[in-house]
């Protein structure tokens, strides 16, 4: 108890010098635990941006680049899937269900999905999450469209807004726009913190019509424009889609599914598994993840320098009490182990300080980041890992006391009665 009164008075004595290294341990600490905390919540939005579907079927290319151009709005197919194709896997008895996906357009920057009512239906993520209506329906007219949560947010649209189309996926205003054949809006989706949130949806025939008169993505002359109020549902073909998604009835036909997809000999097509594919994209990422926590502890090292140089510059000015403390019987092993305890207190202090900052800031931010960026707060605020780093942390800091307090050992007691001038 003695040395925790005397610790404590001493860093009372010196409360702006304690606070100031106190503060810079506490914002390493939440900023070690916070970029540890976000890069779980950012792998595990990336995981469960879609789940509960067992394949994902595209034309033949690389496995990654399908999961990126289906899940996640980046990039382009190489080539479609006919229609009979998907009719023929779609219909197969060991699928449950399937979910069709033409993409193409875009909507001032936005992807531009087509698919139809089983989207709704079946489309989970995050575990078993399915895609809700913030407002109006799904689309089920030839020109009806419903936009994602961030698409309405930033566009500041309203059901019943008419909304024209681009040609093409692009980031920006486009050249080309469908201008003859408008769509209205009909619903907004509910926030999901994926990328479904930046995609705007259409029909399958609402695709189709939009291109009917359009030969080698070229747009029509006006002689060959077809009228929008011309084209009815029924009396239009769907001939290619750009993928789908299944699930199968078991789970164990997974594998020999995806083989006899692979091997199909009417065209060339691709099935993988999107938990497989995800995780191998995400491993493909993993020097972010070493460069951010590479940051993290260089702050945490420079922490550690501060508190040293606040000790050390203070040291100077403790000579005195450290040579009372000595001529009241004080030993040198108690001088370490009196400064050593200060270290770990400050060390203890900036600790509980950064993890309470830490943990407050996402308690207060985490709706938001899951909506605006798809991080998804799950799990526990700290893992055994966590404590684990905190608990070196704590050691670091304890043996960084060791270096004022050898010093402090050393200084002969003359030295520190003496006047110096």
């Amino acid at each position: 108890m003695i040395f925790l009164r005397l610790a404590w008075k001493s860093l009372r004595n010196r409360l702006l010098a304690t606070s100031l290294t106190a503060l810079s341990i506490a914002l390493s600490v939440a900023l070690l635990l916070s970029v540890e905390r976000t890069r779980r919540a950012a792998e595990e939005g990336f995981m469960s941006a879609i789940s509960r579907t067992d394949l994902i079927v595209g034309g033949r290319t690389g496995p990654l680049q399908l999961i990126l151009y289906t899940v996640f709005n980046l990039g382009n197919a190489t080539h479609n899937i006919s229609w009979e194709s998907y009719q023929d896997w779609a219909k197969n008895p060991m699928v449950e269900w399937t979910i069709p996906y033409s993409l193409g357009d875009s909507y001032k920057g936005y992807r531009v999905v087509a698919t139809n009512g089983d989207f709704f239906t079946h489309y989970r993520f995050r575990g078993d999450r399915a895609v809700e209506f913030a407002e109006g329906v799904k689309p089920n007219g030839l020109w009806d469209v419903v936009l994602g949560a961030e698409v309405a947010r930033r566009l500041s649209h309203r059901v019943g807004d008419d909304i024209v189309l681009s040609h093409g996926a692009t980031k920006g205003e486009s050249f080309q726009d469908h201008r003859d054949k408008p769509f209205k809006i009909t619903g907004f989706l509910r926030p999901t913190g994926t990328p479904i949130d930046r995609s705007v949806y259409i029909t399958l025939p609402g695709m189709e019509a939009l291109h009917i008169d359009w030969q080698d993505g070229a747009a029509p002359t006006a002689a060959k424009r077809v009228a929008a109020d011309s084209l009815k549902v029924e009396n239009l073909k769907i001939h290619t889609i750009t993928a789908f998604f299944l699930r199968t009835k078991s789970r164990i036909e997974t594998l020999r599914l995806q083989r006899e997809i692979n091997t199909y000999k009417e065209e060339p097509l691709l099935a993988i598994i999107p938990g497989a594919t995800l995780q191998e994209l995400w491993h493909s990422l993993g020097y972010a993840e070493r460069v951010l926590r590479l940051i993290s502890a260089l702050v945490v090292v420079v922490g550690f320098a501060a508190m040293l140089i606040a000790l050390t510059t203070t040291l100077n000015e403790r000579r005195r009490e450290m040579a009372i403390l000595r001529s009241l019987g004080a030993g040198g092993g108690r001088m370490v182990g009196l400064l050593v305890f200060e270290s770990g207190l400050l060390t203890l202090a900036g600790i509980a300080g950064g993890t309470a900052l830490s943990l407050g800031a996402f308690a207060a931010l985490g709706p938001w980041l899951e909506n605006e960026f798809g991080f998804y707060l799950v799990g526990p605020a700290l893992t055994g890992i966590d404590l684990l780093v905190l608990t070196g942390i704590f050691l670091g800091g304890l043996l960084i006391g060791l270096v004022p307090a050898v010093r402090a050992q050393r200084q002969a007691l003359k030295d520190g009665l003496s006047v110096r001038t």
